[in-house]
């Protein structure tokens, strides 16, 4: 029996407050759908912490986790506790050092296919094998990876207030895959820049841009500059469908993807595609006269 089983058969776990406006999961099974998050969350299952994982993925679900900030090397959540006061959680992440990075950076240079993954919001499969080319890991590997503290009176480390911290940066990694570098001590507009020194801009493939036109100068007389001009044809754009429904609902919405650390009952983009749907049967009904 591990050390956490026989705190959790003999100290049962208490009751947490109620929280309002924490974040709440997003996924209905698991934590996260691509193969880097998945990875993220086996890697910490694997620590074998006991039912603490359980009772974190519990938390998660529950929206007990307040706030969540994920900075280089070290990340800083609030979660609601069974006391008044929410715990304070901080975790500190191994960093990789700046050689290491510069590896990483040179063999994704190498290939373009792996910047574009990355720019697309997709973590290559084969970032895994380029990090450890360069003597490192792309995620923690060893329990002493993690420096984990929280306020709570647990002695046990990580606690359930971590571990639903765990499980919730778990889906936002499956939304943005640059936060496992930031986890990891590099930020994306660094390792983009590293990515350029290492001769990413001179690949054949890449076309440098022409030359920028002049900004369009401000109208000088006042009466013309708060006068609008003729309005376009196409101003509406496409009319719905026969059913009254766009032909391409909440396409900006789906394309920014999901909110970070959403805290909303239902998801944000099912929430949006009702409400585009329901504008565009209105904006219908007006250009008909209804």
């Amino acid at each position: 029996m591990s050390r956490w089983d026989f705190y959790d058969r003999y100290f049962p776990p208490s009751r947490p407050r109620a929280a309002k406006g924490g974040i709440r999961a997003q996924s209905k099974r698991g934590f996260g759908e691509s193969w880097w998050a998945k990875r993220w969350i086996a890697v910490l299952e694997g620590f074998n912490i006991g039912a603490r994982l359980q009772r974190g993925r519990s938390y998660a679900r529950a929206g007990q986790v307040l706030s969540v900030e994920v900075g280089k090397g070290r990340i800083t959540a609030r979660v609601q506790g069974s006391r008044p006061t929410p715990y304070a959680i901080t975790i500190k992440v191994k960093s990789l050092g700046a050689a290491a990075w510069k590896k990483v950076a040179a063999s994704v240079a190498g290939q373009a296919v792996f910047a574009s993954k990355l720019l697309g919001g997709e973590m290559p499969h084969e970032m895994e094998e380029v990090l450890r080319a360069a003597g490192v890991s792309l995620f923690p590997e060893r329990y002493n990876d993690l420096d984990t503290e929280c306020s709570c009176p647990d002695w046990s480390n990580p606690c359930k207030h971590i571990a639903a911290v765990y499980y919730l940066l778990g889906e936002e990694f499956d939304r943005d895959p640059f936060l496992i570098f930031r986890m990891r001590g590099m930020n994306r507009e660094e390792f983009m820049a590293l990515i350029g020194e290492s001769g990413l801009s001179r690949q054949p493939e890449e076309r440098s841009p022409g030359p920028s036109l002049p900004p369009e100068p401000l109208p000088a007389a006042p009466s013309r500059f708060w006068k609008a001009g003729a309005l376009p044809n196409d101003l509406a754009g496409e009319a719905p469908d026969a059913e009254g429904a766009p032909r391409a609902g909440a396409a900006v919405a789906r394309r920014l993807g999901k909110f970070p650390f959403w805290r909303g009952g239902i998801a944000l983009q099912d929430f949006l595609e009702a409400a585009y749907s329901a504008a565009a049967a209105r904006a219908a009904e007006t250009l008909e006269g209804k």
